[in-house]
Formats: structure tokens, sequence, C-alpha cells
């Protein structure tokens, strides 16, 4: 008598200790009954290559790619999916009839989250940074028809480089960059502020952000998920924000990931227990 083997999902990263999305992973496909894997792999950069050849050769139904391979792997897939295509990095590879086909589902993470508080639809965002985080946020809060966003970052330059993209998404959305110095004041009329940098991590430093005379009903999000409640977000609860935690998009994202290799929506309070479990055990570098 022959068995089915498990379907056989991962991530490719370095370094890829301390991962915690293999817990929530695995603990959906415990609970729904999916016969798969999640295999945490540390690759280096130039084994990027033969390790998605062997992910093809060995049958994977999907991978996610974290850094430094989110640009790197789209060399070596099939095509992509609009989202991935406009934000220039992949983090889901998904095995279609097609061959492998690149998502990147960080932004639509933050947004599946972000409705749990408020519509992205016409709302005033701005976003603090530049980087891959902002970039993917930026794209799917246009393609939701947000109005208005403004990229804040030190060099300007690259938030310039986020704004043009915003306009090329063709949602109607206006964007604008701004230069990041000192002690930022979010504009009289955004609606939300979105922190897209790695300020607030342990070590790092305070966001050099002002919440003084907060507009009423302003939503203050960070992408940290470890600490869940960052400085950044008690200064704006003081001030009278409602907050957003990094957790959710994190969560989100992993039952995104799930449900395009799947066709299962997972159980998010399942998958939350499992990823609460692993950020007590996650130690900061």
């Amino acid at each position: 008598m022959t068995s089915l083997l498990p379907a056989l999902t991962g991530s490719f990263s370095t370094p890829a200790a301390g991962n915690p999305t293999g817990a929530m992973v695995e603990a959906a496909y415990v609970h729904h009954g999916i016969d798969a894997r999640y295999l945490n792999c540390d690759v280096a950069p130039d084994d990027l290559p033969a390790a998605v050849a062997g992910a093809r050769a060995m049958g994977w139904i999907g991978f996610n790619c974290s850094l430094p391979h989110k640009v790197a792997v789209i060399e070596e897939i099939d095509g992509l999916a609009r989202s991935a295509e406009l934000i220039g990095a992949v983090n889901c590879v998904v095995r279609t009839d097609q061959g492998w086909l690149g998502e990147n589902t960080d932004g639509q993470g933050f947004l599946s989250s972000l409705r749990t508080v408020a519509d992205p639809a016409a709302q005033r965002v701005l976003i603090l940074g530049a980087g891959g985080a902002a970039r993917a946020i930026a794209v799917e809060l246009a393609l939701a028809g947000a109005d208005r966003i403004w990229i804040a970052n030190r060099s300007v330059g690259k938030a310039e480089e986020i704004a043009t993209l915003v306009d090329s998404a063709d949602g109607g959305t206006t964007a604008y960059a701004l230069a990041w110095d000192g002690v930022l004041t979010p504009p009289d009329d955004a609606t939300i502020v979105v922190n897209g940098t790695s300020l607030g991590l342990p070590g790092s430093g305070p966001v050099p952000v002002s919440f003084e005379g907060v507009a009423p009903g302003l939503v203050v999000c960070d992408v940290i998920p470890n600490p869940p409640d960052t400085d950044l977000l008690q200064r704006a609860r003081a001030a009278g924000a409602t907050t957003l935690d990094g957790r959710g998009m994190l969560l989100d994202q992993a039952a995104i990931n799930i449900r395009l290799w799947t066709g299962v929506d997972p159980d998010r309070t399942v998958m939350g227990r499992a990823l609460d479990i692993a950020i007590a055990g996650w130690e900061h570098p």
C-alpha cells in the first residue's frame, strides 16, 4: 500500500532563524487537516536559483521569500501578479498550471489588518519610510482606492520613487514625497499614519513623529510585530489616536499565503495563538 506524501511549502531567507511564520502555518495545517508541511530554509543569495529549482523539482506547492531574496527571486519564476509587478518584489510564490507565480502579500496582509479598524478607500495616508514594507503598503493602498498618500523619508529620492510608483497604479491616488528631517508632524488632513520603518525595534530609538494636536479619528499603525505595542503606538494612543500593531499584518499575510497555496482560508484565531507563542520566544538580535 502506498500513501501520498505531504505537500511542501516553506521559506527561503538568510538568516532564517526565528521566523514565526512557520509556527502559524503549521498550526493552520494541523487545524484544518491539510496534509502539508512548512520548511524554514536558510538560503544564501548565490544558492537561491538552486533552491527554487529544487522546490520546482520536488513539486512544492509554494514558498515564501524573505530578505535578501524578494527581488532576486523574480528571475527564477514564471510570472508576477499585478501588485508584485508594481512593487517589484515577491514574498510568496505559488505553483499554478502556468508555472511559478510571484505574489506580494506584505501589503495585502497590512490592508487585511487595517480593515479591522478602517476602510482604506478614500483615506489620506502618511507612510513613514521608503523601504520594502512602505513600498508594498503604498501600492496596495493605491489599488484599494486611497485618496492621498504622503511618503516621508530621509532620502527624499527614495520617497519620490514610491510616489511615482503609486501614480502608475492608475487608481486615482495622489502621491507626494516628503523630506523627513527631524521630528515630523503628520499633515493636518491625514487620516492614517503608518510606520514602515524598523524604528521602534529595541535599541533603534524612537520614531521622530509628533502627535501633538492629533486630529480626531486618526489611525496610527506600526508594521513592527514584536514588541507589538511600540513606543510610537503608545504615544499615539495617549494623544487620542486609534492604534494598530504589526502583529495583524504578519498574521494576515501568512493566512493569505495559505489560501493562495491550498485554497483554504485558515482560522486566524488558531494562527494567532501560535504566533503569540512564537513571539514570546522571539529574541531580538
